[in-house]
């Protein structure tokens, strides 16, 4: 039987961690620590994705979840307030490309000789990470990224995941500060923010095995219920944490605000 099982490279994942935390911009040092630090994470969600029962007929039907994500026209031409309308005009306002994650994830590194039932999946997952940006609000700026990397955590349980979120939460500091609007932020808000952004992927339905072809025409809200994302304001009543390292301070944006069309393009990605 053919398995993804790697060995762990600690050394080049902190490597390139650091060259990630010193350019957010370069998606492919994401994709150099989870290829790093793969080991039997991704074997062991691959199996949870044949134990789900949409898994073995998801896997059998091949459904091509990139062409559809980069059908702008189909996209375009559907529902106002749709999943497919919010993740395009998520592409749009960071001028982005569903092919993107393709080539950011093209490294030397990635590993080529898992099969082609594993490699199909985790291709099929990595084009979920901007429609999971979109279900979920957090933005394509550094705190969104984060965010939306604990949110993964939550679903993926990957030991590379794991380590970039750890690393988000350390240098993001522990200090209390206060908002632009005045509101006050305790001890360690930011490491609580990525927490309930991780309990929030754990509470969610398991999105790797989600039917997102059949889902793109649907009210966004509508799949959220469906696929148990709970919103954001109940998730962070003091709204979604938009910002970068550079700004002075990170502004806090209400939960509406911050929806799937995103913001600054910056940070990495997971596929």
């Amino acid at each position: 039987m053919e398995t993804a099982r790697r060995p762990v490279e600690w050394r080049r994942a902190a490597r390139a961690l650091k060259e990630l935390l010193a350019d957010s911009s370069r998606t492919d040092l994401a994709f150099e620590v989870t290829y790093a630090l793969g080991g039997s994470s991704g074997e062991r969600l691959f199996l949870r994705f044949l134990a789900h029962p949409d898994g073995l007929q998801l896997l059998a039907d091949r459904s091509d979840l990139l062409a559809a994500l980069s059908d702008r026209a189909a996209l375009a031409a559907m529902p106002e307030g749709s999943l497919g309308r919010a993740y395009l005009e998520f592409l749009r306002a960071g001028d982005l490309s569903a092919e993107g994650l393709v080539e950011a994830s093209e490294t030397p590194e990635r590993p080529r000789d898992v099969g082609a039932d594993r490699q199909w999946f985790f291709d099929r997952l990595r084009d979920n990470h901007d429609l999971w940006h979109v279900l979920t609000g957090y933005g394509r700026d550094e705190a969104g990224e984060a965010a939306n990397l604990a949110f993964t955590l939550g679903q993926t349980r990957d030991t590379g995941v794991a380590f970039m979120v750890l690393a988000a939460a350390w240098v993001g500091g522990m200090a209390p500060e206060v908002s632009p609007d005045g509101v006050r932020r305790g001890w360690f808000h930011w490491q609580r923010y990525l927490w309930q952004a991780w309990r929030r992927g754990c509470r969610a339905a398991f999105l790797p095995a989600a039917r997102f072809e059949e889902l793109l025409v649907r009210p966004l809200a509508e799949v959220r219920r469906a696929l148990q994302v709970e919103p954001a304001e109940a998730v962070h009543p003091d709204g979604i944490i938009v910002g970068n390292r550079s700004d002075d301070v990170a502004p806090v944006g209400a939960p509406s605000a911050a929806s799937a069309a995103g913001s600054t393009p910056a940070g990495a990605a997971h596929g």
